[in-house]
């Protein structure tokens, strides 16, 4: 019991260390609480915007006719389509559209509302003209004409009966919008930041010292000094986790749906895992010049592929069976779960037990290559 006294006791002490170490460096409180929240401002702002999509068009209007001047006056009341009306000539839109300025425009010539001598409803056809590069948003423009937009005008010159209609009902469940989705990534990198970059920078700092070797020369053990450092490393995690909570909710609408008891022990747990990568890779390096390739070697794929700035999803099956086994994906996986989809510890398991087997893994590796000096 005393022998267990001492140790605890040991691990306490060196836990307040590291967190006055890591509260007094300007460059660990840069990386660890102020570069994730720009990432957050930045996908924050992006995402959060106007996801209205609109086609920026041009009206050439060759018709004097009171039904051609109708019709360009719905076009301009659509909210998704943003008319350029200083461009009047089709040499201009040409032009305009080989520099990308339009997406396309659209042509009414002379005849377009003029009433036939066989009938006493105005006649004409809409011509849309658009480049080949810009083909795809010109059918998009193209099927927005010939659906709402002439289907309303038409029905003031012709009542037709409509035999098939569509109804549509809405399900009694909320979606994740960009952010919410996003959101969960830049916690999963501001956690791998916290727990790679922290070790990797401190520890060859602390071996070029000599700290670490006097550390050898006390009764530390090895495992008191990584379990200090995984209970510090921790404590600033929640932190800059509910800092980002904060941020995300009042700036930029984030829908928390899940338990936040449920999200600080799964934050811990990823904490503790992620952290065994940057112990077992600062731990090995003998200075920055050997610890900085190994940690982008080891940062980047996992950033990359893990779901962390764009979703997985879109990526082939073939590629998103092989990284949901990479250690960062069950971190980000679990997070989105747990904060935007409501699900418990018990829905996460499969996540859970990737976490804990590559904890496992990593850990055994850190024991092993850890060296101090």
């Amino acid at each position: 019991m005393k022998n267990f006294k001492t140790s605890l006791f040991t691990v306490l002490v060196f836990t307040k260390i590291n967190t006055k170490r890591f509260f007094r460096d300007r460059l660990a409180l840069f990386f660890g609480f102020l570069f994730p929240l720009i990432f957050l401002i930045v996908f924050g702002t992006i995402n959060s915007g106007n996801k209205h999509v609109s086609f920026k068009i041009a009206i050439i209007n060759q018709s004097s006719t009171v039904t051609a001047k109708e019709f360009v006056a719905d076009i301009n009341k659509q909210s998704f389509f943003k008319v350029n009306p200083t461009i009047t000539t089709l040499t201009a839109a040409k032009n305009a559209m080989i520099n990308s300025q339009l997406d396309g425009a659209i042509i009414l010539n002379k005849d377009f509302g003029v009433v036939s001598k066989d009938s006493s409803i105005p006649t004409g056809q809409v011509e849309l003209v658009y480049t080949q590069n810009s083909s795809v948003a010109g059918q998009t423009i193209s099927s927005l004409i010939q659906g709402p937009i002439l289907k309303q005008f038409n029905s003031r010159y012709v009542v037709t009966s409509v035999p098939f209609t569509v109804v549509s009902s809405q399900l009694n469940e909320h979606s994740l919008t960009s952010f919410d989705y996003t959101f969960a990534g830049l916690l999963g990198f501001s956690i791998m930041g916290i727990g790679i970059f922290g070790p990797v920078n401190v520890f060859p700092e602390l071996k070029k010292q000599g700290i670490l070797r006097r550390l050898h020369t006390t009764p530390l053990k090895v495992w008191q000094y990584f379990i200090s450092t995984m209970l510090s490393q921790s404590i600033i995690g929640l932190i800059s986790i509910v800092i980002q909570f904060l941020v995300a909710i009042l700036f930029f609408n984030l829908k928390l749906n899940g338990n936040l008891f449920y999200i600080a022990i799964f934050g811990v747990l990823s904490i503790f895992m992620i952290l065994g990568l940057g112990l077992a890779i600062g731990g090995w390096a003998k200075n920055e010049r050997q610890a900085a390739p190994l940690s982008n070697i080891v940062v980047f794929p996992m950033l990359f592929l893990s779901g962390t700035f764009f979703p997985r999803f879109d990526m082939p099956i073939w590629l998103q069976n092989i990284t949901t086994f990479i250690p960062l994906t069950p971190v980000i996986d679990g997070l989105r779960l747990l904060s935007t989809e409501s699900k418990s510890l018990v829905d996460i398991a499969p996540q859970l037990g990737l976490i804990l087997a590559w904890s496992v893994i990593i850990y055994i590796i850190a024991f092993r290559v850890f060296r101090w000096e």
